[in-house]
């Protein structure tokens, strides 16, 4: 065999080999084929494959709510940031994104304390399949607001689904801690009160307790937390026990409330202490004397005008002279006989 033989044989193969590698690649493979053909549709937007597999991810199949920004992935905002003071509006938007394959009417409406000051451009949103669309919102927050940190959520449902977007809210302004104790009363072994909170910022208010009565100090509890937190505006009524109060005294109580920021007040109530049997015994004998008084004095007032005895004494004193005067109707005849003899 000649020596170029073999050089035929192994050109021949490379040839064949670089024939093969240009028929492969002119043929389309089948789900590139899909691919394109989905993405030439005109009827629809098309929306970047990470937005639908966040929202498959994040929320209901098909559909996301988020605050709207610039990303439109897992980077995205997580909540609703915002600041503001007291009176102020602002403002943001949702991006409401369906990745769907038909129209999608979601619902939309505020929760919790921020939610209940949002307000929305319109609360039922229908957003066309493979499309995403941006709502705005109003946050208004409250002239009475309290200084400090407040949240609430948007919640976006379609009817059978629904998403929940947290919103954050910093309110600025200066606080002002005021607290007021008022309707104390003593009843028995309770001590009744009420606490109100007069300022705009949240309190968690301390209590100490005093009572002083006629041969000294009965109750000293000193200063402890309760156990509530005051809102701005609220009005709480509580009990205090007093177990061992005393059964005969006349007592001072007073009640001392503070709070951190400076708040304080105080007040005071008395209460009289008496034993129920024998007031109650006391009683009776007091009214016991009154009648017998009541009495003496009716009859030495009638002894010294001269007034008749009662009816029935007087018709006893009327029958009397009848009885008297039947002898003398007898006598008679006994003078008649001795004029006649």
């Amino acid at each position: 065999m000649s020596p170029s033989t073999p050089r035929l044989r192994r050109a021949l193969l490379v040839l064949t080999a670089v024939l093969a590698a240009q028929l492969c690649a002119l043929t389309p493979l089948p789900a590139a084929a899909d691919a394109s053909a989905e993405t030439a549709a005109p009827a629809e937007t098309a929306v970047p494959a990470e937005t639908a597999a966040s929202a498959a991810a994040d929320g209901p199949a098909g559909w996301t709510a988020r605050p709207a920004g610039p990303g439109a992935g897992r980077d995205a905002r997580p909540y609703v940031y915002l600041e503001g003071t007291p009176g102020t509006a602002l403002q943001d938007r949702l991006a409401v994104t369906n990745s769907g394959r038909a129209p999608l009417t979601v619902r939309l409406r505020g929760d919790g304390r921020a939610g209940a000051w949002i307000g929305f451009a319109a609360d039922t949103v229908t957003v066309p399949a493979r499309t995403r669309a941006e709502v705005p919102l109003a946050l208004t927050v409250p002239p009475d607001a309290v200084p400090g940190d407040a949240s609430g959520e948007v919640v976006a449902d379609d009817g059978d689904e629904e998403i929940r977007v947290p919103v954050r809210v910093r309110i600025g302004g200066p606080t002002l801690a005021a607290l007021t104790v008022e309707d104390v009363e003593i009843s028995g072994g309770t001590i009744r009160y009420a606490l109100v909170n007069r300022g705009n910022a949240m309190l968690r208010p301390r209590l100490a307790v005093r009572a002083d009565g006629m041969f000294g100090t009965l109750l000293d509890r000193p200063e402890r937390p309760l156990p509530l937190e005051l809102a701005p505006g609220r009005r709480v009524e509580r009990t205090e026990p007093w177990p061992d109060a005393p059964a005969l005294d006349a007592v001072t109580v007073r009640l001392r409330v503070t709070a951190p920021g400076g708040a304080r007040d105080e007040t005071e109530a008395s209460a009289t202490y008496v034993p129920v049997a024998p007031a109650a015994g006391g009683g009776l004998l007091v009214l016991g004397g009154l009648a017998l008084l009541g009495s003496g004095a009716y009859r030495r007032r009638r002894t010294r005008r001269g007034d008749p005895e009662p009816a029935a004494a007087e018709s006893a004193d009327d029958r009397q002279p009848t009885t008297e005067t039947r002898p003398s109707v007898k006598a008679g005849p006994l003078v008649q006989a001795g004029a006649e003899s």
